[in-house]
């Protein structure tokens, strides 16, 4: 072989060797993104929720019987209470181990196990929960010296429809396999979603994603493209008993859930004792017929207490509220939602139908002694 064939072979591997380097370089960096780098950001903040919570069933005809000794020699008493294990996901917000969740994940528990992605194990104590808003605060003791891995929060209110966001969690209960959580990626679908009063929970201004939450995903965060979490991965819409993501899931927004975790860190709990002094029904066909509405929507003012914030703030028997602070009051649910979010000393912005005409009205909620 010439020398010459010789030194364009060489050149000929030298050169395809360098082309597949780069190639690879350049995979290697493509499938480096925005997404890839915000999981490897938050990743060990997420953690896994195991809880033991005690539920007490009550027999339906022991109201028929009560207590009566010549039944129960029959019956027995058949009320028994029964230890219950759940799952969910959670996210550490603090260097010193304080950890957000749902309270329908972790609220009624007697026993919290925390599963952090490096395998490691804490029982964590709950500083405080809120039934109505559906958050949950807890705390992990760490070690002397022992400082956690925490997430950013962002700003809610900035999220923009169609941004991509992740969810991350343990659906499914799979860190007991992985020790990793879960993500699914999604565009931002809608917000400012209310969904109806459940189980006296107050669902409101709910972030929508089409990213992925399944059973067990509940509790964990839902995070931007930069790595702050935006919202609490909450709901899913199912159809019929099953427990699958079938398009829809929603998040609590983290705006609404910094304001309860200071009163839960401050206090303990949620103080709602204030009151307004007025009695409402809902508005029927009759109603609106005879007032000359178009639709059979809103709340009829039935009676107000004399000297009450409503009777200063110059609300009347028979004003038909429409609006409390720019949302729609439709039916009692959404009246009964904005009342549940509530604390003494915040203002309403009151919109009544009166006369044929609609009526704005500065409402401020006041302590209850």
């Amino acid at each position: 072989m010439s020398k010459i064939l010789l030194s364009a072979l060489v050149f000929l591997l030298i050169f395809d060797s360098t082309i597949a380097q780069n190639v690879n370089e350049e995979i290697s960096h493509s499938r480096q993104n925005a997404i890839t780098r915000t999981v490897d950001a938050v990743s060990a903040a997420v953690v896994g929720i195991n809880v033991i919570e005690v539920r007490e069933y009550r027999d339906p005809f022991a109201n028929f019987f009560g207590n009566d000794p010549f039944f129960n020699q029959f019956f027995g008493n058949r009320n028994y209470k029964q230890e219950v294990k759940g799952l969910g996901s959670g996210f550490i917000i603090s260097s010193d181990g304080y950890v957000i969740t749902n309270d329908h994940v972790a609220g009624n528990a007697k026993q919290i196990t925390v599963t952090l992605t490096n395998g490691k194990k804490y029982q964590a104590a709950i500083i405080g929960t809120d039934l109505v808003t559906d958050v949950c605060l807890l705390k992990l003791a760490p070690e002397k010296g022992e400082t956690f891995p925490y997430v950013q929060l962002g700003n809610s209110d900035e999220v923009l429809i169609g941004e991509w966001v992740i969810a991350l969690g343990n659906p499914f209960g799979l860190f007991d396999n992985i020790d990793k959580p879960i993500v699914t990626v999604g565009v931002i679908s809608a917000k400012g979603m209310n969904l109806n009063v459940d189980n006296n929970r107050s669902y409101r201004g709910l972030i929508q994603t089409d990213a992925v939450i399944n059973s067990g995903n509940s509790g964990g965060p839902l995070v931007n493209s930069v790595g702050e979490v935006i919202g609490i991965n909450t709901l899913i819409y199912t159809a019929g008993v099953s427990q699958a993501y079938i398009g829809y899931g929603f998040a609590l927004p983290i705006n609404r859930v910094k304001t309860i975790i200071d009163e839960l860190q401050t206090k303990g709990k949620v103080e709602r004792n204030f009151w307004t002094g007025i009695d409402v029904r809902p508005v029927d066909v009759q109603i609106a017929r005879y007032f000359g509405l178009k639709q059979a929507q809103g709340v009829i003012v039935s009676d107000i207490q004399k000297n009450s914030p409503a009777d200063r703030a110059g609300l009347l028997i028979a004003d038909i509220i429409v609006e409390i602070n720019g949302e729609r009051i439709i039916t009692n649910d959404n009246l009964i939602s904005i009342m549940q979010e509530s604390r003494a000393g915040d203002k309403w912005k009151i919109k009544v139908y009166r006369d044929k005409k609609i009526v704005t009205i500065d409402l401020t909620l006041e302590k209850q002694n």
